[in-house]
């Protein structure tokens, strides 16, 4: 099960600028304008070798004169019921607000663990103000800066302490495929081909599919679940409550998955939104497979396909270890053998290589182009062995593990994927103190 961590409290009080410095990323919009945010955003923290989902809510608002105040209410509780932990964010600066008071009476059905935090705490003489947050009566304070991570280290030691541990993941007894990707690109289509028979609706209106569709698929040797979901789609463009919650099974059912099928639009190419689709598969430490669709109705000739191939990967990089595949699935082109891929990419998630071969191979590629030495001190990494993990993950023992830059871990994942044959699968490079 996945630890989720929901930033909650009234507009304006910081929540985006935590979310922000919590996944390492300027994703959500920062704007002292309340309201700014009206999605939940995701996104994948780690803390001390633990990951979790963090959502971003929008501003918890009552009588205001904002059109969408009833539609972030209903987000930040359904945020609250997906929650492992929920962090209540308040302003030290403004004290308890009459609106702090109502949340708090919210927050309080939640039976989960709370924890208040008090931001823009800038300096440690500022602590003194956050005592009377208290009266809250909803749980610890923890008085943090979320513009400068004051105290952010001491929260999510305590956050992370609800977690329940990671256990090994052992391979399902049935992979589960699932099937994303934008609307009208084919997904139902793809599904009703394999399993022969009308299961999801299809027509050229976008969006035809509502819910996260499974079907049991046994043919050729081969037995597994595949899942048809709703397109997902930008934001900017959901209309309508019933696609938004559809929207949020598809993303449900992208994190059940093993493999993600992405289905794109040969005509259309890689937009925006598909590698918004393929990171989030990422992230979640998904396989990938990418289903290039209605290659029938493009114009080509013995270079196409290739070229098409190389724009993508590059639009992709660095996350280019992805197969291809060019299919119709009107004219039954290549469909198996894109089941075939997810298969193999399936095999590579749950692969363990053994720490005698992992060390035999790459102690070697290490000593032939050894890390850079920094500031005069040479990194000697001299143990590596895998951890239990959803994702195929690799501890690097060595002396200085702060010293080892990006360029490096990138080659280092490079030798990986070559040597061990990694396609489809993103890998995750830890280097320790030995």
């Amino acid at each position: 099960m996945s630890n989720i961590v929901a930033i909650t409290g009234r507009p304006n009080v910081g929540k985006s600028t935590l979310f922000n410095r919590l996944i390492e990323e300027r994703k959500a919009i920062m704007d002292n304008i309340s309201g700014v945010t009206r999605d939940r955003h995701y996104g994948q923290a780690e803390w001390c070798g633990k990951f979790f989902t963090v959502i971003d809510t929008g501003g918890y608002v009552h009588g205001s004169d904002d059109v969408f105040e009833e539609a972030i209410r209903d987000q930040v509780e359904l945020a609250i019921e997906e929650a492992s932990v929920i962090l209540f964010m308040v302003d030290t600066q403004d004290g308890v607000t009459s609106l702090d008071e109502e949340f708090a009476n919210v927050l309080r059905k939640a039976k989960k663990p709370i924890y208040i935090v008090a931001n823009k705490v800038d300096t440690p003489n500022k602590v003194d103000y956050t005592g009377e947050f208290y009266a809250l009566g909803i749980g610890e304070v923890f008085p943090i800066s979320s513009q400068n991570g004051l105290g952010t280290g001491e929260l999510l030691d305590q956050v992370i302490s609800h977690f329940e541990e990671e256990k090994e993941e052992e391979k399902p007894p049935i992979p589960r495929f699932t099937i994303v990707g934008r609307p009208n690109v084919g997904k139902s289509s793809l599904l009703n081909m394999l399993i022969g028979e009308q299961r999801s609706i299809v027509t050229d209106v976008a969006g035809t599919t509502r819910d996260a569709i499974d079907a049991h698929y046994t043919a050729f040797g081969h037995n597994f679940i595949i899942t048809d979901t709703a397109g997902i789609r930008k934001k900017s463009k959901i209309k309508d409550n019933i696609e938004f919650y559809s929207i949020l099974r598809s993303i449900k059912a992208l994190e059940d998955a093993d493999v993600c099928i992405v289905v794109i639009d040969a005509t259309q190419g890689v937009e925006s939104q598909d590698v918004n689709i393929i990171n989030l598969a990422l992230r979640y430490g998904k396989g990938v497979v990418l289903m290039i669709n209605k290659w029938d109705l493009v114009e080509k000739d013995s270079k196409t396909a290739k070229q098409y191939q190389d724009a993508i990967l590059s639009k992709l990089a660095p996350n280019d270890f992805m197969p291809l595949i060019f299919t119709s699935v009107i004219n039954k082109q290549r469909v198996f053998q894109t089941i075939e891929k997810a298969v193999q990419v399936y095999e590579n998630k749950y692969k363990k290589i053994s720490t005698s071969q992992l060390n035999e191979v790459m102690l070697k590629v290490i000593e032939n182009y050894p890390p850079p030495a920094i500031k005069g001190k040479y990194i000697r990494i001299k143990y590596i062995t895998q951890f239990p993990a959803k994702t195929p993950t690799f501890a690097f023992f060595c002396n200085l593990p702060q010293y080892i830059k990006e360029p490096y871990q990138r080659y280092l994942e490079n030798k990986m994927r070559e040597n061990f044959d990694f396609e489809g699968v993103p890998i995750r490079l830890f280097f320790r103190k030995k």
